[in-house]
């Protein structure tokens, strides 16, 4: 039995076009980026987080200076490789176009939206280009802003 989650149904024609492979393939690829950004993101701040609060502790109980000096240099690392590789920004832009070719498959699916009349295929092309070239723009304007707030080599 086949139902809205199966890719390869031959029920309908239209799940045998290059734009569906291409939504499937993307859909994949952007559900399983967002999770591993996520993730990383996830992972690192817990670090920084239980690093940070173990400077005032060291501190406190008179640990000695180079471990304190040592523990609040490995949060700025932390914090700049946070900055460098956008884990979280990754997230939320991956995970929200992935929602967005989630909202095309359901309506393409259904047969609803712009995909109730005309050539379905042709509209499914052009709306999940359309929806990977805007991701693909706000990446390259977060990349290019992060450079930006990178403070110069030297």
């Amino acid at each position: 039995m086949t139902g809205p989650e199966d890719t390869g149904s031959r029920a309908d024609p239209g799940l045998d076009h290059p734009a569906w492979a291409r939504l499937v393939d993307q859909l994949d690829w952007y559900d399983r980026k967002s999770t591993a950004a996520q993730r990383a993101f996830l992972r690192l701040k817990v670090v920084e987080i239980v690093v940070a609060a173990a400077i005032p502790v060291v501190a406190g109980v008179g640990g000695p200076a180079l471990l304190t000096a040592a523990l609040g240099a490995t949060v700025v690392i932390l914090e700049s490789v946070q900055h460098l590789f956008q884990w979280q920004t990754n997230w939320v832009l991956y995970r929200s176009t992935a929602e967005a070719l989630k909202h095309e498959k359901f309506l393409f699916l259904s047969g609803a939206g712009p995909y109730a009349t005309g050539d379905r295929q042709r509209v499914l092309a052009e709306r999940l280009e359309g929806l990977i070239s805007q991701e693909h723009a706000k990446w390259t304007q977060g990349r290019e802003l992060a450079d930006r707030e990178r403070p110069p080599a030297g």
